[in-house]
Formats: C-alpha cells, sequence, structure tokens
C-alpha cells in the first residue's frame, strides 16, 4: 500500500478552488452573442443555447417580431438566460425570480453589466412570489423551467394561467414530453402550440385553450 505523502518544511500545500462557472450566450437582438456567466451550482440547469434559438424563432415568430409590448415572467430563472434573451430582442419588462441567493447576485452583475434597465429580479420562492402577484400584473409570455422531479409544474401551472394576459404564452422544459398518451391532468386546459426535444430536454409552447 503505497503511503501518503509527506508535507515538507515550506511547501504550502494547493488550495481547493471552486468549480468554474460555465456561460451561456445571448441568441440574438441588442446584446447579441454577449457570453453571461453561470455558476457551477447543483441543480442550476440553463435552457442551452441552441433550444434557446429554437425558441425564441418560434416567439419572434408568433409576436410578428413585436417584443416591446411583450412582458415577461421567470419564475425559476436560475442564470437568467430566458430572461434576458427576452430584454435583449426589446421586451418591454421582464421580472426574474429565483430563490438562490447566488444566482441572484450573478443575474444582478450581469443586469449591471448589460445596463438592462427593463430586468427586475427578485429573490424568493416561486410560488409565493407568483400568489402577490396575482391581481397586480399581467404577462404576455411565462418561462417555467423548474427543477425536474419535484411536482413544480402541476403546483405553479395553475397559478400562472391567472397571471397571463388572454392570448398569452408560456414556455415550459419538463422531464418528459407532454405530447405523450400519459401526459399529465394539469395540462389538459392548454393547448400545446410547438413542442420539440433536444437531448433529455423536453420543451413546449403552451397557450391556455378557450
Amino acid at each position: 500500500m503505497a503511503k501518503a505523502p509527506t508535507k515538507q518544511p515550506g511547501v504550502k500545500a494547493p488550495r481547493k478552488h471552486l468549480p468554474l462557472s460555465n456561460q451561456v450566450r445571448i441568441i440574438g437582438g441588442d446584446w447579441k452573442r454577449t457570453p453571461l456567466p453561470v455558476l457551477a451550482a447543483e441543480g442550476l440547469r440553463p435552457t442551452p443555447d441552441r433550444v434557446r434559438e429554437t425558441v425564441f424563432n418560434w416567439l419572434n415568430h408568433l409576436f410578428d417580431g413585436a417584443w416591446k409590448n411583450v412582458v415577461c415572467l421567470d419564475l425559476f430563472a436560475g442564470s437568467g438566460a430566458l430572461g434576458f434573451e427576452a430584454a435583449s430582442r426589446g421586451s418591454r419588462h421582464v421580472v426574474l425570480v429565483e430563490s438562490s441567493s447566488a444566482a441572484v447576485a450573478q443575474m444582478e452583475a450581469n443586469k449591471a453589466k448589460l445596463k438592462a434597465e427593463q430586468i427586475t429580479i427578485m429573490r424568493g420562492d416561486a410560488l409565493v412570489i407568483a400568489q402577490r402577484m396575482l391581481g397586480a400584473q399581467g404577462f404576455h409570455l411565462i418561462f417555467l423551467d423548474p427543477p425536474y422531479h419535484q411536482d413544480w409544474l402541476a403546483k405553479t401551472l395553475p397559478l400562472c394561467a391567472q397571471l397571463l394576459e388572454p392570448g398569452g404564452l408560456i414556455y415550459l422544459e419538463a422531464e418528459s414530453s407532454l405530447l405523450d398518451e400519459n401526459a399529465p391532468d394539469w395540462v389538459k386546459d392548454w393547448h400545446i402550440v410547438r413542442a420539440d426535444r433536444a437531448g433529455s430536454v423536453f420543451y413546449h409552447l403552451l397557450q391556455r385553450k378557450i
């Protein structure tokens, strides 16, 4: 059995460094190609660049490029990539909600760097903040990308239905396809406008059925 190396006098042990950040990039708009640092934190799962590119192509078509009229909410913002992308395209107001203090601090730094005054960042529980917003403000687009396997979508989608303006859209990521014949009951009141898959990411655009 090999012996552990002995510490030699005057030689400092190497420091353990925290995991380095990854980064995503803004796909289009005023801040196109701008990199956004992403904390290497457990559970932080930013939407991949190629998925965001597809989704914002869908949205740009549906909004006919008129982003200046769009007010957005991201209830599980994480890195803030979806919200910053919407703001870059010209969204009038973007609200980012995140429970992690470290992630909020990183988003605040990115907001300051970009001078993104149209973005509001709120730290707290998504359900609590969504309930507080009821009756106060309507959104044209809501992003829902919560942690998987914790039943967050079943809890938050009914609230989002009340926060949406008529004809509004919800972008939703899930651990399985909502087009499946075994799709959960909470999706039955929603029309799936578009859907696709990238690896283990199933992503959808939903609109409330009339």
